[in-house]
């Protein structure tokens, strides 16, 4: 379906999927739980879709994936810091027999040292963080390679930091991959990750790969396991905790607030609370914010995802008072961008049209990529469009075409 129903809004999709299956509104909206009516503002953008929980009942009863209502996948442009291989070059590599098994040692690259992995490994983190989607995808087929080498070779310790170097490899390309709506490769890198992690018995980096875990799990629409997923990986990290570093108690923290998104998206409030609650306390122990392992965990990621979890739930009050006052400048790009897309949601809740706009605007001239890449920009601008009575504006009508929603 890539490309075919990108001009299309998700309730315009939902219609060209009911239309394909058959159905008529009033036989949808009964199978959701809804009316005819409802179904039919949503069809025709006058009410918002925009909560996750919903577009997943939707898509359950259409008998499609969470990503076809999302118009995911999305096709990566090509630029400088791509070139011309992107996804399938990664996804080559993800699909490499030679990484299996008794193969996985026929090669006669020259393995790296862990001090020079251990570099770039961070430097493709880093990139990650500064939300250079292109850049980070079409070095990832190298570096897993370059990884899984190392990690074949070296031995002892050197053979244990290899293939922590290599979990977080995985994990990178597990992350992502969710970004670029590609999940089911994504859980393919995850779990490959935690293989490849397991025989140093690290709880640090085996958490930190539960977290891409339980975004792949998120990107496909099964919260409850996601949920539980949380509550597993919590349970096996707590008993290192007694002495834990400031990298683990970030990990643990950070797991708590991918299991509130998870929560929220179930319509789960009352777990919500408690998982914001376990990441609240281990930000307070941590002190401050910080980015170990690229957590970018502390008290503001807390504050960012009561705004997210509040909108999943509906709570829009809470996501337009407490919103546009939290402070990120001092957090990682994604995570700065993920933040303005909750605040222009919440604005356009609100009908505060101008606000919400000049709120995406100001994230696409810090992150381009990203935006183009999220469900809720695309869905935002074209929503706008929509409504429009009169003819659309050339600043958002330029918003649209440079999202690819808009010919």
């Amino acid at each position: 379906m890539r490309g075919r129903t990108n001009n299309l809004t998700i309730g315009e999709r939902v219609a060209w999927y009911r239309y394909r299956r058959g159905l008529s509104q009033e036989v949808l909206a009964g199978l959701v739980g809804r009316t005819a009516d409802w179904l039919g503002k949503i069809e025709n953008n006058r009410i918002e879709l925009d909560r996750l929980s919903v577009i997943k009942s939707l898509a359950e009863v259409l008998d499609v994936s969470l990503g076809d209502l999302l118009g995911e996948p999305g096709l990566l442009d090509w630029n400088s810091d791509s070139g011309i291989t992107t996804v399938p070059a990664l996804r080559a590599a993800l699909m490499n027999y030679r990484a299996l098994g008794p193969f996985s040692g026929g090669t006669k690259t020259v393995p790296s040292s862990v001090a020079v992995l251990r570099k770039e490994v961070g430097a493709l983190w880093d990139a990650y963080q500064d939300s250079r989607f292109a850049y980070v995808t079409g070095r990832l087929p190298d570096l897993l390679h370059r990884a899984r080498v190392a990690a074949d070779h070296h031995d002892g310790d050197g053979q244990d930091q290899a293939r922590r170097l290599l979990g977080l490899t995985y994990q990178l390309a597990a992350t992502q991959l969710t970004k670029l709506g590609e999940s089911d490769l994504a859980w393919i890198a995850a779990d490959r990750g935690l293989t490849a992690v397991c025989p140093t018995g690290d709880p640090l980096i085996t958490g930190s790969l539960f977290r891409s875990v339980g975004h792949a799990l998120h990107a496909t629409g099964r919260y409850t396991e996601a949920v539980r997923l949380t509550e597993d990986a919590a349970g096996y990290l707590e008993p290192h905790l007694k002495h834990a570093t400031p990298a683990l108690l970030s990990v643990y923290g950070t797991l708590f607030l991918s299991g509130s998104m998870a929560a929220a998206r179930a319509n789960d409030a009352a777990t919500t609370r408690t998982f914001l609650a376990a990441a609240d306390h281990a930000a307070g122990q941590l002190g401050a914010d910080a980015n170990h392992l690229w957590t970018a965990f502390g008290p503001t990621n807390v504050a960012i995802h009561r705004v997210a979890t509040a909108a999943e739930l509906g709570d829009l009050q809470v996501a337009i008072d407490l919103g546009p006052r939290v402070n990120t400048t001092g957090l990682p790009m994604e995570r700065r961008v993920r933040h303005a897309l909750e605040v222009a949601r919440a604005y356009n809740s609100w009908n505060r049209l101008d606000d919400a706009q000049a709120v995406l605007l100001d994230a696409e001239q810090m992150a381009p990529e990203q935006l183009r890449h999220h469900f809720l920009s695309r869905q935002l601008a074209l929503t706008w469009i929509r409504r429009q009575r009169g003819k659309p504006s050339a600043e958002l009508v330029g918003l649209a075409q440079r999202l690819k929603v808009l010919d």
